[in-house]
């Protein structure tokens, strides 16, 4: 019989506010554009043009499978995680990967922390925030979810406290979409500590850090190397990075090498890689454009101040 063998289940988020957009715009109605998830028009003429030059090379690795390295652009994820960490790294303090976005990997984590074969238990930053990891441990069979509390009485940040014994894996968004909430180094301490002490594997999707404004705001990576036994890593991507790079699917992760080598494992086996053209554009970008990374950092800012403003003004 055709029918579908799915759960009842709602529309994804962004294509329902897709979806509503263009119907408004259909109806002649003029939008203001406050977007930062789904920016408007094209990336950086740097990324595009290096990108061009890419496609165009006779360089059979630049056309190949990519897999969990980088032959067309050779250390590209070190590369590109130097570009939003400010610190250093020991040889053997962590392992890097590169990878097609980190939505596509936030399933694979559970996967990477045994879900497969054993029972886990995952929390996660996504009441509120975006769905994607929660909806991922829903297709997780052997997965038990819960939400973290946030909520304007804790500004957003979860403490120690709230994760339930028995957690296996945490995977949090800071800065959080769609507070804004950026993890600071005195908080992120606080959580690297309880992770340690308790087991947990913890992931950051630091996908908005490049959007970051405040001083304060930190990354995982600072932070968790301190941490000598704790299992964690963080993701980074040049969907925004780039201006409107949300179509190129490039990105990458670094961690403490048992959890970036678990990743790899999974990943290995199900998928083959980002596109190395476009990554090609994106090294351009953040290595010999910094200025107009800089004004679309700029274009941002303005539409999370127009948005703040628009809030307030309505109490």
């Amino acid at each position: 019989m055709r029918k579908s063998r799915l759960g009842a289940g709602a529309e994804n988020v962004f294509q329902i506010v897709r979806t509503k957009r263009a119907e408004a715009q259909a109806k002649g109605v003029t939008l203001i554009d406050l977007s930062i998830g789904e920016p408007r028009g094209p990336a950086l003429l740097s990324a595009r043009q290096a990108a061009s030059v890419a496609v165009m090379s006779d360089d059979e690795a630049m056309h190949a499978y990519q897999y969990n390295a980088s032959p067309g652009v050779p250390d590209f994820a070190p590369r590109f995680i130097r570009a939003h960490v400010p610190r250093a790294f020991a040889a053997a303090e962590v392992d890097y990967l590169p990878i097609p976005g980190i939505k596509p990997i936030l399933g694979l984590l559970p996967l990477a922390c045994g879900c497969a074969e054993q029972r886990l238990t995952v929390a996660t930053t996504t009441s509120p925030g975006y769905p994607t990891p929660m909806d991922w441990c829903g297709y997780h069979p052997l997965v038990t979810h819960y939400a973290l509390p946030l909520n304007p009485a804790n500004a957003f940040r979860f403490a120690p406290t709230d994760i339930t014994p028995g957690t296996d894996l945490i995977m949090m968004n800071y800065p959080h979409n769609p507070s804004g909430q950026v993890a600071t180094r005195d908080w992120l301490h606080q959580i690297c500590a309880y992770c340690s002490a308790n087991n947990i594997r913890l992931f950051n999707d630091a996908a908005y850090y490049v959007l970051s404004y405040t001083p304060d705001s930190a990354t995982l990576s600072e932070v968790a190397p301190e941490y000598p036994t704790l299992s964690w890593a963080e993701g980074f991507t040049a969907a925004k990075l780039i201006g409107n790079g949300t179509g190129w699917h490039v990105g990458a992760m670094v961690g403490s090498p048992d959890f970036i080598g678990d990743i790899k494992v999974v990943k290995g086996k199900t998928d083959t890689g980002f596109v190395a053209p476009m990554a090609a554009g994106v090294v351009a970008a953040f290595e010999h454009d910094q200025e107009g990374i800089a004004r679309y950092r700029e274009m941002y800012r303005e539409r999370l101040k127009l948005f703040a403003e628009i809030l307030t003004g309505q109490g």
